[in-house]
């Protein structure tokens, strides 16, 4: 893969059990014990977007995940250029173009939250905190479909880090937790941050630029470079940047949402 963002997807879905199928003009990701997960059952295809490629492409989708409600693919690319942008937008995609961000080294962030406790997940409480951040934190609406995707792909991340590919770190006031994410490595140097959350209420605190900087000087003690992915478009992309992450790449990621 040319993209780091989605190398170090294929990563973590491999060690959390899903199949990775290399077609040759695309790459098939499956996660049958997680339907709803659309970034767990998607194609990955090599090259950007060509003549008439965007209904080939659907159905290369329908014929590879028949009974999926969703279409998700994406384009191993590091610039962002999709190539038939007019003719992917009048299919009804959701055009994603997140930052991909790198540091090997970081600083502290300018404002950090000295007055929370910075510590491992260490009990099942916590991780059914973070399953409540998660819900709290969806952008979708949260119904029973959202509830179980979000329970599975929780327990996925969990097992990942019970096995030794990862760990998951939380900011607390108290047992409160108020904001958490994952740090998971692939053993040749390279760490992903994953699901960085602040609960709603805790934000403007400082919490998640703390906690990213502590994270941060664990995951070096392993690895040489950390990656993280992020929204440009949201604020939080200045917390990574306050604390060391320079843009590396844009990642591709183009969705049709179910009816």
């Amino acid at each position: 893969m040319k993209s780091l963002g989605f190398q170090t997807d294929l990563l973590l879905l491999e060690l959390s059990g899903s199949s990775v199928q290399d077609t040759g003009e695309y790459v098939v990701v499956r996660t049958p014990a997680n339907p709803g997960f659309w970034w767990g059952n998607f194609l990955l295809y090599r090259t950007n977007f060509g003549p008439g490629d965007a209904q080939r492409r659907i159905e290369d989708f329908r014929r590879e995940f028949p009974d999926a409600q969703h279409v998700a693919l994406g384009i191993d690319s590091t610039d962002g250029e999709i190539g038939a942008v007019e003719e992917v937008a009048a299919a009804g995609f959701d055009i994603g173009r997140d930052v991909v961000m790198t540091a090997d080294h970081v600083v502290p962030p300018p404002h950090p939250n000295e007055q929370a406790t910075y510590r491992f997940l260490s009990s099942d409480e916590d991780w059914e905190q973070v399953y409540r951040l998660s819900l709290a934190c969806a952008e979708l609406e949260v119904d029973a479909a959202y509830e179980d995707f979000t329970r599975r792909n929780l327990l996925r991340q969990r097992a990942l880090v019970e096995v030794g590919h990862g760990s998951w770190f939380g900011a607390f006031d108290g047992d409160r937790l108020q904001s958490s994410l994952g740090l998971m490595f692939d053993g040749n140097g390279l760490a992903r941050f994953q699901s960085v959350q602040t609960f709603p209420d805790d934000r403007g605190q400082g919490l998640a630029g703390t906690l990213v900087h502590h994270a941060s000087m664990y995951g070096l003690t392993r690895a040489k470079t950390l990656v993280m992915v992020a929204d440009p478009d949201y604020l939080a992309i200045r917390i990574y940047r306050n604390v060391g992450f320079s843009d590396t790449e844009t990642q591709l990621q183009l969705t049709l949402r179910p009816a």
